[in-house]
C-alpha cells in the first residue's frame, strides 16, 4: 500500500515521527512536506496529499495539523475523499470500517506521539466492512457527483 503523508508546521515533528513507523510497518511512504517546523499554510499541504490520493496515485493519506481540523476541510473538497479527524482509536477503526475513509487527519496538539502511532496502527490495519456500509458510501459518492454537477 502507497500512503502520501503531509503536515504543517504543528504537525511537522509527529509527521517525522509517524513517517518512520509506516515505513518499519512495509508501507511505502511518500513524505509530500512541510520539511519543518518554520510557519507554512496548512491548506498547502492538504490539497497535494489529498489531490494525489484522489486521483489514484496513493492508496490512502495521512495529514497532521495542529488540530486536524484544518486539514480534514481541505481534504474533503476533493472528488472521491473521505478524510477522518481521528483522535482516538475508536474513530479511527469506524472511520474504516463503516467509511471507507482514505486520508487520516490528527492534531498534534490534541495526542501525543504514542496515541498518534496506536491510531495510525489501527487505522492502516483495520479494513472496510462492505454490505450495508458499501451502500451508504456510494450513496456519498452520487451526493459528491451532484454537487459537481452543479
Amino acid at each position: 500500500m502507497k500512503i502520501a503523508i503531509g503536515a504543517d508546521h504543528a504537525g511537522y515533528e509527529l509527521k517525522e515521527l509517524i513517517k518512520a513507523h509506516v515505513t518499519k510497518m512495509n508501507f511505502e511512504v511518500y513524505d509530500m512536506g512541510t520539511c519543518s517546523t518554520c510557519s507554512v499554510d496548512y491548506p498547502d499541504f492538504a490539497e497535494t496529499v489529498a489531490s494525489a490520493v484522489s486521483q489514484g496515485l496513493y492508496d490512502r493519506g495521512i495529514l497532521i495539523c495542529g488540530t486536524g481540523i484544518g486539514m480534514s476541510i481541505v481534504a474533503n473538497k476533493f472528488k472521491n475523499i473521505r478524510a477522518a479527524l481521528c483522535n482516538d482509536l475508536f474513530t479511527a477503526k469506524m472511520s474504516r470500517l463503516h467509511n471507507d475513509a482514505n486520508i487520516l487527519c490528527m492534531g498534534s496538539r490534541i495526542i501525543g506521539s504514542g496515541l498518534a502511532i496506536e491510531i495510525v496502527n489501527t487505522w492502516l490495519t483495520t479494513p472496510f466492512e462492505g454490505e450495508r456500509h458499501g451502500r451508504r458510501v456510494e450513496k456519498i459518492n452520487l451526493i459528491e457527483r451532484k454537487v459537481i454537477d452543479k
